[in-house]
């Protein structure tokens, strides 16, 4: 893998460099940013003035003087009150863009992390038995997105979907399908999710039913509750039925997402039962949890309730039970001592923030957690509908994730197909293209939304050619490799001896910010700052398109070869970032 210095990476050096020769002593971060006003601008000597008590248009002035200009830095003057404007050389731009284009690795020259850790991140975590719905969707589009950032930036991620799998639930339905066998057998071996859906609603709408209105099934399947607990053999094959049934499921929604899901990283509650009861001997032991009305409990002085009182951390129930706590505890102790995990992230919903703080703070206190090792909630907000209420159906239950998704792609298939006489796209890249730009669009519309804000949920807009989608970036795609097949005898190639137009320079400096992009997104698992970067880049394209046509025959060849290389580039990084945000690039839109 062949990784390549920045055009910001290769000015900072060189000011820093100078700021080092005039002030020796002085901390040499020119804090470099880009500006409109020049490709770049440096704002540090302005500190570095008022600690060496010096006139800062003084200062900038001798660090210009020790400037080393020519191969990088094509000009560099004095700004405002002490500012230094830096424009860069097109060599420089077009050299460093050519580094990019000849990594065979499909990195486009992004370094990997210098001190890679392990993540375990926890996400996609549905329900055994019920079916997903829109609330399941966030935490796995976020997770996933951020898995491939992690991983593209050198991470060994561990993925864990925690899956609910325990509960007192399960004795209503292990003692129906006892009575009722049968309930979950195939005819055909080779069950849809919808089907193994199917199964599992009429079964659970059944169970609660008799559960409701007959007292002895309600004293038989709490009676299956205990023999669940205790690990009777019968029982515990009946729960894996369920489990088993309820994975068919997982797995089709999970498909039609775009997300490969593995079997093994599905580690639910029940994976930590038997962790349960040492984590509370320990937590007692050490003091870290008391007893308080029967119950183990966790106080923090910092979290009280409306009375006034210290909210507790309930680890234990005080019928002997185990609250979530207990669970999510004994997880933190395995990442940590088994998986040998440097960092925990959770995607999971911001109301459940007071609770995982609870918990982090609990494995604190308890040492499972230190220095060497983060945990950390990346909280998501809630999809709103086009009103600004909770996205619900007209009766007011939650949306179904398998019919917002379907929707999703039959609106995509219908914009697509308006325009697949003119591309030319045959019926199955109809049906393709329009499974693509439909997930697309909702992971997109997701992804491009902070993590921790609400959004509206509007498929028109999400579907739209116009504006901030995900379909607005397939397109600038699409029509580059429409232009690669117009090309004839012309290929793409890099020629460093051309002076560039402003729309080239625009383009060319945005490319090479990927990297940094890349790189601040996976460390801030913040993947909405990669989608803007991807949007600026398509909308970037546009104006290079409105200003420098890249096939014109008025062009010399060397001309039209060096806007091939550029566009080819693009394409490349939009491809890779997409890729990135778990969302496909159709060849023909």
């Amino acid at each position: 893998m062949t990784s390549v210095t920045s055009l910001t990476d290769l000015v900072h050096q060189r000011l820093a460099n100078a700021l080092t020769a005039t002030l020796p002593e002085a901390d040499a971060d020119p804090l470099l940013r880009r500006s409109d006003r020049a490709d770049f601008q440096a704002n540090g000597i302005l500190a570095l003035a008022k600690k060496a008590k010096a006139n800062p248009r003084e200062l900038a002035t001798q660090v210009v003087a020790n400037v080393t200009t020519g191969d990088v830095i094509k000009d560099i003057e004095v700004s405002g009150p002490g500012f230094l404007n830096v424009t860069i050389t097109d060599r420089a731009i077009t050299e460093t863009l050519a580094a990019r284009y000849a990594d065979d690795t499909d990195r486009l020259g992004v370094p990997l992390a210098p001190h890679p850790g392990t993540t375990v991140i926890d996400y996609a975590q549905p329900n055994v038995a019920k079916e997903m719905h829109v609330g399941h969707l966030r935490s796995a589009v976020i997770g996933d997105a951020v898995v491939q950032l992690l991983e593209f930036t050198g991470e060994s991620v561990i993925r864990r979907h925690h899956i609910g799998d325990w509960g007192t639930q399960f004795g209503m339905l292990i003692q129906y399908l006892d009575e009722h066998p049968g309930e979950l057998d195939h005819a055909d071996a080779d069950v849809t999710g919808e089907e193994a859906m199917s199964n599992l609603d009429r079964l659970y709408k059944a169970a609660r039913k008799l559960f409701d209105s007959d007292e002895e099934f309600k004293t038989r399947a709490r009676r299956r509750v205990v023999d669940l607990q205790a690990g009777d053999p019968q029982t515990i094959a009946a729960w894996q039925k369920f489990v088993d049934e309820s994975k068919i499921y997982f797995f089709s929604v999970f498909e039609k997402l775009d997300m490969e899901i593995r079997d093994a990283d599905i580690v639910g509650e029940s994976g930590y039962n038997d962790m349960l009861d040492e984590t509370c001997r320990l937590l007692e032991e050490s003091g870290v949890a008391e007893i308080s009305d029967g119950a183990l409990c966790v106080f923090f002085d910092d979290i009280k309730g409306p009375d006034g009182n210290r909210v507790p951390l309930i680890v234990r129930k005080s019928d002997g039970g185990y609250g979530y706590a207990a669970t999510d505890l004994s997880a933190i102790r395995d990442r940590v001592f088994n998986l040998k995990a440097t960092s925990l992230l959770y995607v999971v919903d911001v109301r459940q923030s007071l609770h995982f703080k609870m918990v982090f703070e609990t494995a604190r206190r308890a040492g499972w957690l230190n220095d060497d090792v983060t945990a950390y909630q990346l909280a998501f907000g809630t999809i709103l509908g086009k009103d600004g209420k909770p996205f619900k159906t007209r009766e007011g239950v939650s949306v179904k994730l398998e019919d917002l998704l379907d929707e999703a792609v039959q609106r995509a298939t219908t914009v697509v197909r308006d325009k697949a006489e003119k591309v030319g796209l045959t019926e199955q890249e109809i049906v393709d293209n329009g499974r693509y730009v439909g997930i697309g669009a909702v992971k997109y519309a997701d992804l491009s939304t902070s993590a921790v804000r609400d959004y509206k949920f509007d498929l028109d807009q999400m579907v739209s050619l116009n504006g901030d989608t995900s379909v607005y970036l397939q397109y600038a795609y699409a029509r580059i490799q429409s232009i690669l097949r117009k090309a004839g005898e012309f290929h793409p190639q890099a020629h460093p001896e051309l002076e560039l137009a402003p729309a080239e320079r625009s383009l060319g400096l945005h490319l090479d910010q990927f990297s940094e992009v890349v790189t601040e997104a996976a460390k801030e698992y913040a993947p909405h700052k990669l989608t803007a970067y991807l949007y600026q880049l398509a909308s970037t394209l546009t104006t290079f398109y409105d200003q420098c046509h890249v096939l014109s025959p008025d062009n010399a060849p060397e001309v039209v070869e060096n806007r091939l290389f550029l566009v080819d580039l693009t394409a490349r990084t939009l491809q890779r970032g997409m890729a990135l945000l778990g969302i496909r690039t159709p060849e023909k839109l």
